[in-house]
């Protein structure tokens, strides 16, 4: 299980600082810790996300591993109401622990 600590109040999750969370009411959780850059992305639906931003950091879901996820796929989540992005002084108590 990742180690999650807060200094100086920011959240940090096995040393490496947390720069954007995100919620489900599916319980799950995406902590970004680093952006990796942009490509244009094909979703399942078979579109195209152009200079889709691609994170690294840890998911929380059923279970919990670190990997890169894609912007576009987090936004297509919040259109549809069933994702949010955590706010920032929020972060330091968010996730499982």
């Amino acid at each position: 299980m990742a180690n999650f600590r807060v200094k100086e109040g920011e959240l940090y999750i096995d040393d490496k600082k947390v720069l954007k969370g995100y919620e489900s009411f599916s319980g799950w959780y995406w902590f970004v810790t680093e952006d990796t850059g942009t490509q244009d992305s094909l979703m399942p639906d078979g579109t195209i996300i152009e200079n889709d931003r691609i994170y690294f950091g840890l998911v929380q879901g059923f279970e919990e591993e670190w990997g890169y996820f894609s912007e576009g796929e987090l936004h297509r989540l919040i259109n549809k109401g069933k994702l949010w992005e955590i706010r920032k002084h929020d972060l330091p108590y968010s996730g499982r622990r």
